[in-house]
């Protein structure tokens, strides 16, 4: 191997400690994305999990944590699979195994969303699965499987049966998915939802918001006021500098 300079050993180090992944895989992701870590991390996320899981394995952990009456993991077998990772049940870290798993429903797992879940991740074995997490963690780094997560986060958040989103869970949503985002406006946002709203968030409201934070700086200086926004949108604005939050500037 030809010596690193110091700054690239501290990149292949901090990709090994965000990814878990080994010297060698790392010092492969750096040198296919010319040394940039935004783009060996997009390069690492893209390869598949190349893992020999155990199937059996697999079936073994599902049937720890399903209901003794229902071939499903529901909110307890969750709390306690939580427990055994050494998580919160509301760490957003639960939200990106659940759209790996392709979960349909918030704290329920059916059989073959957990074990293909399993499979996707490349573990098979409680152990695997928590040295997983800071790599499961870091995927919300990546702008595409933030988007995603984002879009799986609506429907798997909703209520069976509907079709929008209750103002109390979207709220919570966005708090937990925007707090990886440090978007400066997210306090006043559910401020003005709970003020002058008070209604079910749509799927196109909770879409379009997502365009809005990464397109619309925190001042609104590039924010078109004939632009496409939804009408929700178009009111934030208007909330925000009718009571002086934003100092607009064009």
């Amino acid at each position: 191997m030809y010596k690193l300079g110091r700054g690239n050993r501290d990149k292949v180090q901090q990709f090994m400690a965000i990814t878990g992944a080994s010297e060698k895989v790392a010092l492969q992701a750096l040198k296919a994305s010319d040394w940039h870590l935004e783009g060996a991390f997009d390069f690492f996320y893209s390869q598949p999990q190349i893992s020999a899981v155990n199937t059996r394995h697999l079936e073994d952990i599902f049937n720890r944590y399903k209901e003794p009456d229902a071939d499903m993991i529901m909110v307890e077998g969750v709390s306690q699979l939580c427990n055994d990772l050494q998580v919160e049940p509301q760490d957003i870290v639960m939200l990106v195994i659940s759209w790996h798993m392709k979960a349909a429903t918030m704290c329920e797992f059916t059989r073959q969303e957990f074990i293909g879940g399993l499979q996707s991740i490349g573990v098979d074995s409680i152990e695997k699965f928590r040295a997983k997490l800071p790599s499961l963690r870091a995927e919300l780094k990546d702008d595409n499987k933030f988007r995603e997560i984002y879009n799986f986060a609506f429907t798997w958040a909703r209520e069976k049966g509907q079709k929008s989103l209750s103002l109390e869970t979207a709220i919570g949503m966005w708090q937990l998915l925007f707090a990886e985002r440090n978007w400066p406006l997210l306090d006043h946002w559910c401020q003005f939802l709970q003020v002058r709203h008070n209604k079910a968030i749509s799927r196109d409201t909770w879409a379009q918001l997502l365009e809005f934070v990464k397109s619309i700086d925190p001042q609104l200086s590039n924010y078109d006021d004939e632009g496409a926004w939804p009408y929700l949108i178009d009111e934030f604005v208007e909330y925000l500098t009718d009571n002086g939050l934003v100092q607009r500037t064009k």
